[in-house]
């Protein structure tokens, strides 16, 4: 097949999609938090190393999957190991995990649709942070605002994904993505040029390595799964509609490369403007909702900043709500011939629904508990140590064991037009290292 018809038009295209997939609020809103919690630098060196090592071959088994058959997730398995039941089990996996992701997912992106609102009409102007506190705590636990905002969040998504992989997918990262990056660089230089600015730059890349603990580590490794998209059925899908002539390994590099510089990138945006105004980057997830829009208020044309601030999270947050739809919506179009718009609304609605109990989880339901977490902990718990990690792991032992090593190196030659260099450590790191790695991450989190 020497092209994929039913997929992307570019190799740029390709690019924009699975990196926009990738790239969002696990990069500007996840991990200038968990890097604040776990002493910046050293935290960043162990994070880049496990996104090379680890990250980067796992991704590229998951798109040399979707590639190779040719199929949504769960096909996918059916075509690649058609006499073994056993390997629908992480097609299964990914569509949960896409669902349930996206149902609190979509609740926090809501939530930035909210900020823009806020921060244009002056709401968070002149606040003081007690006060900004309460915008948060008062807004999050409402039983009807948080809601709505989430519904015009999921209509987004649905517009996009009912206009098709081109028209849709990919036409709209091409733009979005371009967007994010210049909106992400006007947001660093600005905090650069704040006085005090040189001691978040120096947190975040001079390395102090007395601050890492087993516990960092962990979190570098899930936080490189988390912002690649790893184990969640976004790469198959989208490795389905990759070009036959576009090099993988090349392909992966830019993902991982440009994922990677946008969540270094929105350190150099939060980290010297906290500690320009004397905050603490170790405020955990409250880091963007409470902390920034103190640091705003704080600056001069803060209200401007902090609404293209708010923008950009928007737009990684809706680039990575497309990612999760295609998911149930491919799988569903090519099992039961559902069409874009009625699969598109179908799992929309569910998600909504599942969504409502992630939303209230910070109001009326914040006392219903199960196993001692809300609904909204218990669904981020079970996708990211849970289903992600065990989905990955199949993954990779699909490519490294099952698959004959030839079936995997001619996919990743474009049956033999170019020669992979790396394949052979590529290669080991999923037949060998990347499974251990990954049940590590498991065991750990339901420890």
């Amino acid at each position: 097949m020497a092209n994929n018809i039913r997929g992307f038009n570019s190799k740029f295209g390709t690019i924009m999609a699975a990196t926009g997939g990738a790239v969002g609020l696990g990069n500007i809103w996840r991990f200038p938090y968990t890097a604040g919690s776990n002493g910046g630098g050293a935290f960043l060196i162990i994070y880049f190393l496990f996104v090379l090592f680890l990250g980067l071959p796992v991704m590229l088994s998951e798109e040399t999957i979707g590639r190779r058959a040719q199929k949504n997730v769960l096909g996918a398995f059916k075509v690649l190991a058609p006499k073994h039941k056993i390997w629908m089990v992480p097609g299964l996996i990914s569509i949960v995990t896409a669902i349930v992701i996206y149902s609190f997912y979509s609740v926090v992106a809501g939530w930035t649709l909210n900020y823009i609102i806020a921060s244009a009409s002056g709401l968070l102007s002149g606040k003081s942070p007690d006060e900004i506190t309460e915008f948060f705590n008062t807004f999050t636990s409402n039983s009807i605002f948080p809601l709505i905002y989430q519904f015009i969040f999921l209509l987004l998504t649905i517009f996009i994904i009912n206009r098709g992989v081109k028209d849709g997918i990919e036409k709209c990262t091409k733009i979005l993505m371009p967007i994010l990056l210049l909106l992400l660089i006007v947001m660093c230089i600005r905090s650069l040029t704040l006085e005090g600015a040189y001691k978040g730059v120096e947190f975040l890349f001079k390395p102090d390595f007395s601050k890492l603990d087993g516990n960092s580590i962990l979190d570098a490794l899930g936080q490189a799964m988390f912002s690649l998209s790893i184990g969640m059925g976004a790469l198959i899908t989208y490795g389905s509609y990759m070009l036959k002539q576009d090099n993988l390994f090349t392909t992966s590099l830019w993902i991982a490369g440009a994922d990677t510089l946008v969540a270094i990138l929105s350190g150099i945006a939060i980290f010297p403007a906290v500690f320009a105004f004397g905050l603490e980057p170790t405020s955990g997830p409250s880091l963007v909702y409470i902390v920034l829009p103190n640091v705003f208020n704080s600056m001069s044309g803060g209200t401007i900043f902090a609404v293209v601030f708010f923008i950009l999270l928007t737009i990684a947050a809706l680039t990575s709500t497309i990612s999760l739809l295609e998911v149930p919506v491919l799988w569903a179009n090519e099992s039961f011939s559902w069409g874009r718009r009625k699969a598109s609304l179908i799992f929309s609605a569910l998600v909504f629904v599942l969504g409502i109990f992630c939303s209230l989880s910070f109001g009326c339901l914040s006392n219903f508990t199960i196993c001692g977490k809300t609904v909204f902990d218990l669904f981020d718990f079970i996708t990211a140590n849970l289903l992600m990690p065990i989905g990955a792991i199949f993954f990779t032992l699909l490519i490294g064991w099952y698959l004959p090593k030839a079936d995997v190196y001619d996919e990743l030659s474009n049956s033999g037009a170019i020669k992979p260099k790396l394949f052979n450590i590529f290669y080991f790191i999923i037949r060998y290292i990347a499974p251990l790695a990954l049940l590590v991450v498991l065991i750990s989190g339901l420890l």
